[in-house]
């Protein structure tokens, strides 16, 4: 299946998890993929593991939080692959917890520097980029279930979260008469390093009682998470815009 052939895109968060199933997806259906994360040895790897299975793919060290990285990622992908058709905003932290009487400061700042105002950087440059080539192109935001529903101990996260709604729908508004898509993916509890980090924080009990309120009685995998991106991503949906997609086993449904 090749229906990214010719297309270029970037996927922060790259070098684990979501990000990375959602890179290797990508490669597989023929987009050359600029992988972008902050452990360079990961996406390094990861950049010539697709080489190496016959796709195309590039690296750059990236903290989304960084307007000059972010700044400096788009021109790289544009500079060395000479477009940029699709943008997959996934880089995300969140796994320390708190109560909200005992969040640091410093906590919630990193937090919604690199989940909200990294989403904004990211696609503030990447709109730039697709506006000025006059292509269009497809922009998907990586929240969570926590984009609309709350969860005790993780204030920092959630508000971060919530705020990709806002991002996404106001950008598509703006967008959409460019042919530029802007759509919101919102995943459930999935295993990933992030997510066993949490486990670990809050302990496995209270997870299993988060897995006894999904539908299908399971955590989704990130090739699962990977696939609802790339629809979003793809021209199949080529009239949705300003949507969310929430992609959780129906975990949501039973709150």
């Amino acid at each position: 299946m090749t229906v990214f052939e010719g297309k270029v895109a970037i996927v922060t968060g790259a070098s684990s998890g979501i990000g990375r199933a959602t890179a290797e997806l990508l490669a597989e259906r023929g987009a050359t993929v600029v992988c972008a994360a902050r452990r360079e040895e990961e996406i390094a790897a990861l950049a010539e593991e697709i080489a190496s299975a016959g796709g195309s793919a590039s690296f750059i060290r990236t903290d989304v939080a960084d307007a000059g990285d972010v700044e400096a990622m788009v021109a790289h992908a544009v500079q060395t692959h000479g477009r940029l058709d699709i943008a997959i905003n996934n880089a995300g932290i969140g796994a320390e917890v708190y109560q909200i009487i005992d969040t640091p400061d410093d906590w919630w700042d990193r937090v919604q520097n690199v989940n909200l105002r990294g989403n904004f950087l990211c696609l503030k440059h990447q709109a730039r980029a697709m506006l000025a080539a006059g292509n269009g192109g497809a922009i998907v935001n990586v929240g969570s279930v926590n984009s609309f529903l709350g969860c005790p101990m993780a204030a920092a996260y959630c508000a971060s979260k919530a705020g990709q709604i806002g991002l996404t729908t106001s950008a598509s508004s703006e967008l959409a008469e460019h042919s530029i898509r802007v759509n919101l993916v919102c995943p459930g509890v999935t295993d990933t390093p992030l997510h066993h980090e949490i486990k670990g924080n809050l302990g496995a009990e209270a997870f299993e009682a988060v897995k006894a309120g999904i539908h299908q009685r399971r955590f989704g995998r990130p090739d699962e998470i990977a696939h609802a991106i790339a629809f979003l991503a793809s021209d199949e949906a080529s009239f949705i815009t300003g949507t969310t997609l929430t992609a959780d086993g129906g975990f949501h449904l039973t709150l």
